[in-house]
């Protein structure tokens, strides 16, 4: 049965699933109706940070032009452009065992593409949530339920993976941003034009 968190909770997953070492995250949301008249375009981005909060590179930020890290252990599995549907609107797939060792958390992000030029913010999405999977199994381990805390934020931070103590833990954040992508890629050490 899969632990369901709130904002700011953490819970152990390796620690609990003894031998778990591949895992799906689920990343899923609905937009509400309303008549801007411009399609929605939610993406999942996910930064690998050193101890520092930081990215090594341009290789530790995977999102839909750049799938995987440099060791393939984290792979974006395909951009959903409509979010239409039930289920998870986009996966990744995250092999635990491999790792590198200088990434010590990775951060699992939601941005609205283009939110600036279409006038779209996460106060017209509802039902976002992050969830981790099994791979072997496809039983849900984790859920985390974002809720309908934001309005004018075009990014969310909305999970962390992080090891402590040799075992991977899950963090809930549920962190806005404002200035969406851009926010995050400075946060996260990457530079922005």
């Amino acid at each position: 049965m899969a632990i369901s968190l709130s904002k700011g909770q953490k819970v152990d997953l390796t620690k609990s699933n003894p031998g778990l070492t591949k895992v799906v995250v689920g990343l899923g949301w609905d937009t509400n109706k309303y008549d801007g008249g411009k399609d929605f375009d939610l993406d999942a981005s996910i930064f690998c940070v050193n101890a520092a909060g930081k990215v090594n590179s341009e290789a530790d930020f995977i999102f839909y032009n750049n799938r995987k890290n440099a060791n393939g252990s984290i792979v974006h599995n395909g951009d959903n452009r409509t979010g239409a549907g039930d289920g998870d609107d986009e996966q990744v797939s995250v092999d635990l065992a491999n790792i590198p060792a200088e990434t010590e958390k990775i951060a699992f992000c939601i941005t609205i593409h283009e939110a600036d030029v279409r006038s779209q913010n996460f106060g017209q999405v509802s039902n976002a949530y992050v969830r981790i999977l099994n791979e072997g199994s496809g039983a849900e381990l984790i859920r985390y339920d974002l809720g309908e805390d934001f309005s004018i934020e075009t990014g969310v931070v909305i999970g962390e993976l992080y090891r402590h103590s040799g075992e991977w833990k899950f963090s809930a954040i549920g962190s806005g941003y404002k200035d969406g992508l851009g926010g995050l890629a400075r946060d996260y050490g990457l530079q922005t034009s």
